[in-house]
């Protein structure tokens, strides 16, 4: 048995996660015949477990995803048109790894934003960074930060997440000043880090919806040519009864 002294130290240097495996291998005698490199070995796994864990939280949090998704829980109803074999691809998250995007488009209720955060839920699972947002909040948060003095570091802090969610893009109208916004952050991202725009509109329709037919070409030039499509059918979830309640 550890004496105090020995767990006091444990903690001291920031090792909860062996002061948990300690305590586990004492009251589990199976444990003691295995040899000390094996013990030990369970010990450093237990403790790289908790910090894992620890940092996906951490990650999870920074990411203010909309729903808790998962891939697993992916409904591939035949009415929804969703792509099984690209969806079990884009599970691999090499997309992220690569620097591309994924466009999600459908009609309102389909499972858009669901199907975006579970594979934003598998990137964070896999140590990338996520922060999912609405595109008119996107939006309002960029012409703030140039109010305030902070526009340069925005850009930069978006610049640095591996994949950034925007929801609802193209629901409403863009301004010139927010299709000078949204180039500035395609272009500091393009084929560097990954990007899911979620839409009712299709992709065709986009153009028209940005005020600037120009800045407008060169955005959908860097977004929508590396970019894997999911176009989902069928009528809205949100009037189907489901237990749990959500839109998979």
């Amino acid at each position: 048995m550890l004496t105090n002294p020995t767990t006091d130290k444990l903690r001291s240097l920031k090792l909860p996660g062996m002061v948990n495996a300690l305590a586990h291998q004492a009251e589990t005698p199976d444990l003691h015949k295995l040899s000390f490199d094996e013990r030990f070995g369970l010990i450093v796994d237990w403790e790289f477990s908790e910090r894992e864990s620890g940092k996906l939280e951490q990650r999870l949090r920074l990411a203010k995803l909309r729903q808790s998704a998962c891939i697993e829980d992916i409904s591939f109803e035949e009415v929804r048109g969703l792509d099984r074999s690209l969806v079990a691809q884009l599970s691999t998250g090499k997309w992220v790894q690569d620097g591309l995007n994924v466009i999600i488009t459908g009609s309102t209720g389909v499972g858009k934003s669901y199907i975006a955060c579970a594979l934003a839920h598998k990137a964070l699972r896999s140590s990338f960074t996520a922060w999912y947002i609405r595109a008119p909040r996107f939006f309002h948060d960029l012409t703030v930060s140039r109010l305030n003095g902070t526009y340069t570091k925005t850009l930069a802090r978006i610049a640095k997440i591996d994949l950034l969610l925007l929801d609802d893009f193209a629901l409403v109208p863009i301004n010139e000043e927010q299709c000078r916004d949204l180039l500035e952050v395609v272009d500091d991202r393009c084929n560097k880090k990954s990007t899911i725009l979620i839409s009712q509109l299709p992709v065709e329709n986009w153009h028209q919806t940005m005020s600037n037919a120009t800045i407008a070409d060169a955005i959908l030039d860097r977004l929508v040519n590396s970019s894997y499509k999911l176009c989902l059918k069928g009528p809205s979830k949100r009037k189907e009864v489901k237990v749990n309640g959500k839109s998979k």
